[in-house]
């Protein structure tokens, strides 16, 4: 049950989006502020949506042997869910081939004046990517909502709301970013269900309830552990990391879905 439920957490983790976003606020003129905050956001939306999910599936009698066929059949579902979601991301990109969904910009200039720890001293700055007016976010599962490149036409429309909350990081879009980008995926339902229909002690339930807890949100609390442990080292990182995410990054999430989607449909149709 440890391993499935983790193996799940580990697919709704995989979100460069979330990880780009981060690379924005660490950028921000009060980086560990922001940056904190988005994570609190993050946090609180895994960990509520996780104990709502969980309560839902024990109320409804999902975890109960006599409800085996609609388990599964949920299981289905959300398999189903999951490959629709990975041909839609790659219709879309098929549709616009230019990838135009986030670019780098340098960090702002009152960075370089900000003492990053009890030592004055510059901080590192971070060539944060920022999401543009062109961006089309796509909630998918297996990671969040999903930057995604957009037509010639799209880039005339206004911003998209995740635009919006990263042009200008304040503490309480930041906040918003988190709790937006880590609603729950289809996988993340997947391995909350795994946890609820196993018919563990409590003890054990709690144990798996974390552990799914901390991978699902893993890319962004190990950034903001990583840059107050060594700033220069995780900025520069982030940095390396910013173009392999926007040229890959789609890749990478349609990997997911379809790995994520196949389990559940073959789980679902063979009551395995």
């Amino acid at each position: 049950m440890l391993a499935q439920a983790a193996g799940f957490a580990v697919l709704a983790a995989i979100s460069p989006t979330a990880l780009l976003v981060m690379a924005v606020f660490l950028g921000s003129d009060n980086p560990r502020r922001i940056a904190g905050l988005y994570t609190l956001g993050a946090v609180i939306m895994t960990v509520v949506m996780a104990v709502t999910v969980l309560l839902v599936i024990e109320a409804t009698g999902l975890n109960q042997p006599r409800q085996q066929e609609p388990r599964y059949g949920l299981r289905l579902g959300l398999g189903i869910l999951a490959l629709l979601f990975a041909v839609v991301m790659i219709m879309r990109a098929r549709r616009a081939p230019a990838a135009v969904g986030v670019t780098p910009r340098p960090a702002p200039a009152a960075m370089e004046g900000a003492a990053v720890t009890g030592a004055p001293r510059p901080a590192p700055t971070v060539e944060a990517p920022t999401v543009e007016a062109g961006t089309v976010e796509a909630g998918t599962a297996g990671g969040g909502i999903v930057a995604e490149p957009a037509s010639v036409k799209d880039k005339e429309r206004k911003p998209g709301l995740l635009a919006r909350l990263t042009a200008s990081p304040r503490p309480l879009t930041a906040f918003l970013a988190g709790l937006i980008l880590f609603a729950p995926s289809a996988t993340f339902i997947a391995a909350v269900q795994v946890i609820a229909t196993s018919n563990a002690d409590i003890s054990l339930v709690a144990l798996a309830m974390l552990i799914v807890i901390v991978l699902t949100a893993l890319t962004v609390w190990l950034p903001l552990i990583a840059y107050f442990a060594a700033p220069e080292a995780t900025t520069r990182a982030l940095r390396n990391a910013n173009a392999w995410l926007v040229a890959n990054g789609k890749m990478l999430v349609v990997s997911a879905l379809l790995i994520a989607g196949v389990a559940l449909v073959v789980n679902g149709a063979l009551n395995v």
